[in-house]
């Protein structure tokens, strides 16, 4: 993959519109840029154009109108594997082959890749390290980790041939609470050393807020705001105000002493 364009836009949808044969549009006339080195936060309801919008990057789905460019270059005029092999993908529940260990999942990409053996071993060992992980682990199968070690094998995996751009849909939706506040506290570190072009994909506000550059609000396949987390919240969008006033905590009452 190439070092991109000259005015740093890796990722841009140009009047983007996907639909069923015959069916409801998923996406309508998106337009949006994503910039080299931003986190952008794709955020809205379940149906919302979310995960549509991820797979169009990569291009596990072709737009039915408009055009998607990632390096300036339109996702149908590229080669689909070198395309592929240029992005990193991490999903909810990490997608791990569970009859490969932890060094064969994280290595996957550099094995078709054609890396040397001991270039492989020396990344899976970087990559643990580098995302929390005893290197020890490296033999284990997925099984036999706890759900937030998978995440983090997840986006070790996404990490191995070191792409330029990394797609994650929902990565840490399915944790606890305590391990979920963990990991993004993690990725936000790690993004702030690695500095990818992230596409993140959540339906949780606080997430959005703490890990993006930019959150771009989704409604029925529509941008509704592509926006920095100061400038959401300080937005007098209604559904913007509507997502606030959802995610508000609420205070909780004292009580006297009985």
């Amino acid at each position: 993959m190439s070092t991109g364009t000259q005015n740093g836009t890796v990722i841009e949808m140009r009047n983007v519109a996907y639909r069923f044969p015959g069916g409801p549009a998923l996406l309508d006339d998106l337009n949006l840029q994503v910039q080299r080195g931003e986190t952008l936060m794709l955020l809205g309801r379940s149906g919302s154009g979310k995960t549509t919008t991820l797979k169009l990057i990569n291009d596990l789905l072709s737009p039915t109108e408009g055009d998607v460019l990632v390096e300036g270059r339109a996702t149908r005029d590229w080669d689909r594997i070198r395309l592929r092999r240029g992005i990193g993908y991490c999903i909810q529940e990490a997608g791990l082959f569970p009859h490969y260990t932890v060094e064969r999942n994280i290595g996957l990409v550099p094995t078709i890749e054609n890396w040397e053996s001991e270039r492989i071993r020396n990344r899976v060992t970087e990559l643990l390290q580098l995302v929390g992980l005893d290197p020890a682990l490296a033999s284990r199968y997925p099984k036999e980790l706890s759900g937030g070690q998978r995440q983090r094998v997840g986006v070790a995996r996404a990490l191995a041939a070191d792409p330029p751009i990394l797609l994650m849909d929902e990565p840490f939706g399915a944790l606890d609470a305590i391990t979920r506040a963990e990991l993004q506290k993690e990725f936000l570190a790690l993004q702030q050393r690695l500095q990818k072009t992230v596409v993140f994909v959540t339906h949780d506000l606080r997430e959005a807020l703490f890990l993006g550059t930019r959150i771009a609000l989704m409604e029925g396949g529509r941008l509704v705001a592509a926006l920095s987390p100061l400038e959401f919240m300080k937005s007098q969008d209604p559904l913007v105000q509507e997502y606030l006033e959802a995610f508000e905590m609420p205070t909780p009452e004292k009580k006297s002493p009985g």
